[in-house]
């Protein structure tokens, strides 16, 4: 596939996760699937499985969408920095639902492989979503 293939395939992932149509995952994720930085979710299953139930576990809770802000792609491999939006509307393991409007940053690598998404690395704004979901203080309340 070329790069700009490639690119289209990375959005089109996001763009069927903000439908929810994890169905989606079974023609554009390879059944294994390597998630080199996972969700902190405990007990989920490997490959593109674990990824759709991920997902699922993400959609219910702080239903949202992904907005791309940049795409390079070189070989086999896409680097997309993206925000996604959402709101805890629902639990997550270990954090219930707060209501809160979520706002989070992050930059992935999708490697891929036959058509398919194959693998991922990706660094997240971590600290930003653990505060917007009360799980951690920010610097400026805890200095209040």
């Amino acid at each position: 596939m070329s790069a700009e293939e490639n690119k289209a395939l990375v959005r089109r992932f996001y763009e069927e996760i903000d439908k929810g149509n994890l169905d989606a995952m079974d023609e554009l994720v390879a059944k294994d699937y390597i998630d080199h930085n996972p969700p902190p979710i405990p007990n989920l299953p490997p490959g593109r499985e674990g990824l759709k139930l991920a997902f699922k576990i993400f959609w219910e809770a702080t239903p949202g969408y992904h907005h791309i802000e940049d795409q390079i792609a070189e070989g086999d491999k896409v680097v997309t920095r993206l925000t996604s939006f959402g709101k805890h509307e629902g639990d997550l393991p270990g954090a219930p639902a707060t209501g809160n409007e979520m706002k989070m940053t992050s930059i992935t690598i999708h490697r891929i492989e036959n058509g398919r998404l194959a693998e991922k690395w990706s660094e997240k704004d971590m600290i930003s979503l653990l505060q917007q979901i009360g799980k951690m203080q920010s610097s400026t309340s805890a200095q209040s």
